[in-house]
């Protein structure tokens, strides 16, 4: 250690000082935009200024680190030659020359934040392939907006002065190899600290943080710009933008062809509650009651309460989810977003306005909420619900009892369903939506249930019965409860998990979720089977029609339960390549062209009949394909989900 002193000390605590340092400057640059912004992000009190603030630390340390992981490097890296004049002058510039540019987004935010209202992402660079004014642009700015400028220079000049405040003076090591091997050693500790700062958490449960995390935090979701800073939002965004707006067919054949816009004219007499369970990897292939015609040889059923609600319920058998991820299936579900090769949710357009069951619940006067018994904010949930509109989030925190978390990802799903069976319906009408979370690796079941379930044929299929067993013993707890009968439960899955059966194994199976609508209440007739092909995305518009909204309902997907027929288009993605199912045929198509085209039976996507079919229906289909992708993008880019 003594050693260690002599010969790095001073570069250490220089190096931690100049990064402290970007965390000031980074708070700096927050109080700016908000300043400048303070009529679009509105905060109510200091110490709600403060809250948002500090959890901007977060978002600041992945910006941070992005910029200056070669000066890190370059800082700690064993040269000898480190604490040289020269080298230390190097130093300077690479810091100064990196963070200058990124600082420099910040500023640019002040002022394009007031007309795109979301902090600046990799989108930009599509919107100013389109311009040759770019630079016309900028200089107006700057000379409209000249105290922007003005106030980055000082800022700069400020940063320059505090940095030069702490040198490091030149110190050549005596003893080489406890020099290397410190170094080293440092630079590992370094490197999973930076790896870490950089993913926003050290979490097995936790991905990288995005755009969508920073409304975790937020009351209301303009705040989440506040949170974010452009760094972060640019850098978080590159790779992810494939958004483009293309143009294949004109407005009249979306209108008549796509109809995004729905209109349903159902009157109900009493506005009906609505639960909606996502039941993590809840793939068809585990129900019983899903697979009765689909011919599998010793075929087992793996969730025996579902097959038995399924026969009192309306199900479609033939369903497929809109995404691959669990906040994929977030968004489609709740509201009719699907993800295509690129994710919605961590895409640049993710922060805007959404029209959803949530919204639409909302403005009937509904009470809306969001369970999801992991540490919150787990998933991207918490923030993509903010989006939403939802008015409370419960999670792992407001359940509070750390004794039934399960160690890896959330609270156990028995205790935890029954804990949302208890804390919903204190107002009516209610619309709850509860994510389940223990039918996912590592596969496991609380101990007491050892030797409960059947082992089954791969290792999905203990944990999905013990979620099984969880929802029965939800219902058993609903079923007492005072909103119960004018209740109508939706089940899905978000996505699938691992497959047994080779029917399963085709392409379009792996999309295959069930969709079950059930009500105790008869007025609603949800029974029987329904064969037609329904997706995720299906489900806010069959909702918003069960509930009687009237209005204009913005969805790709359409009521599973109206007269009104409008397009049945079935939308995803293999995250290369986006699929459809359009009448009697799937299309695959990659952005710019229909590649290939095949019977709705074939859903291996075994045999390519693109170039034996040139039928009128056929050739209608890519059409509708490519003007569905058009209006997918138009939407989302110029922000009209709303």
């Amino acid at each position: 250690m003594k050693f260690f002193k002599e010969f790095r000390k001073q570069e250490v605590l220089a190096l931690l000082y100049r990064i402290f340092l970007a965390y000031v400057f980074y708070q700096i640059a927050r109080f700016l935009f908000w300043y400048f912004n303070k009529d679009l992000v509105r905060v109510d009190s200091v110490s709600d200024y403060f809250s948002l603030s500090y959890h901007g630390i977060a978002f600041d340390t992945t910006a941070i680190l992005y910029v200056n992981s070669l000066f890190i490097l370059l800082s700690l890296i064993p040269l000898v030659i480190n604490t040289k004049k020269g080298y230390q002058g190097v130093l300077f510039w690479l810091y100064f020359i990196t963070n200058g540019i990124a600082y420099a987004m910040n500023f640019g935010d002040f002022v394009y934040y007031k007309f795109s209202q979301t902090r600046l992402t990799s989108a930009a660079f599509q919107v100013a392939q389109h311009e040759s004014n770019i630079f016309k642009v900028f200089t107006t700015s700057i000379v409209q907006n000249p105290f922007i400028l003005i106030w980055f220079i000082l800022l700069m000049g400020l940063w320059v002065f505090l940095y030069k405040k702490v040198k490091v003076t030149e110190h050549k090591p005596l003893k080489l190899v406890p020099y290397f091997i410190l170094s080293v050693l440092c630079l590992c500790g370094v490197a999973v600290l930076v790896v870490g700062g950089i993913r926003g958490d050290f979490k097995h449960s936790t991905r990288p943080i995005n755009l969508v995390d920073a409304n975790r935090f937020v009351k209301l979701p303009p705040q989440g710009n506040m949170v974010l800073n452009s760094t972060f939002s640019f850098f978080r965004t590159l790779g992810t933008n494939n958004f483009k707006e293309v143009h294949f067919v004109d407005e009249k054949f979306i209108d008549e062809n796509i109809q995004p816009y729905k209109i349903y004219d159902r009157k109900v007499a009493s506005r009906p509650n609505i639960v909606i369970f996502i039941v993590e990897s809840f793939s068809r292939e585990y129900s019983g009651a899903f697979n009765k015609d689909k011919h599998i040889k010793d075929y087992v059923s793996y969730t025996p309460f579902i097959d038995s609600l399924a026969n009192e319920s309306l199900i479609f058998p033939n369903t497929f989810a809109n995404g691959r991820q669990s906040i994929h299936g977030m968004s489609s579900v709740l509201a009719g977003i699907p993800s295509l090769t690129d994710a919605f949710t961590s895409s640049p357009y993710s922060n805007q306005k959404i029209q959803s069951i949530v919204s639409v619940c909302n403005e009937l006067g509904y009470d809306t909420s969001f369970y999801h018994g992991a540490p919150n904010g787990s998933m991207g949930f918490l923030g993509f619900g903010n989006i939403l509109g939802f008015k409370h989030y419960f999670g792992k925190t407001e359940y509070n009892h750390d004794e039934d978390f399960d160690g890896m990802w959330a609270v156990w799903d028995e205790p935890f369903l029954q804990y949302f069976a208890k804390n919903v319906g204190k107002t009516q009408p209610f619309m709850a939506t509860v994510f389940t979370a223990s039918s996912h690796h590592p596969f496991k079941i609380p101990e007491k249930y050892n030797g409960k379930f059947k082992k089954g044929r791969n290792q999905m299929h203990e944990p999905i019965q013990y979620t099984d067993y969880a929802i029965k013993k939800y219902f058993e707890t609903a079923k007492k409860q005072p909103w119960f009968n004018n209740t109508i439960f939706v089940f899905t899955g978000d996505h699938t998990n691992q497959i047994y059966y080779q029917e399963y194994e085709k392409a379009m199976n792996r999309f295959s979720v069930p969709i079950i609508l059930y009500s105790p209440n008869p007025a609603y007739n949800l029974k029987g089977i329904n064969p037609e092909v329904a997706q995720q995305i299906d489900i806010y518009p069959t909702l918003a029609d069960l509930i009687g909204y009237n209005k204009k309902v913005r969805s790709w997907g359409r009521s599973l339960v109206s007269d009104k027929k409008y397009p049945a288009i079935i939308a995803n993605s293999d995250g290369g390549v986006e699929q459809f199912i359009i009448g009697n045929y799937i299309y695959r198509f990659d952005g710019k062209n229909v590649i290939g085209v095949y019977d709705k039976a074939d859903l291996g996507l075994e045999k390519n009949l693109m170039d034996q079919l040139k039928t009128p229906e056929v050739e209608k289909g890519k059409e509708i394909a490519k003007a569905w992708y058009q209006d997918y993008m138009d939407k989302i880019i110029n922000r009209k989900l709303y």
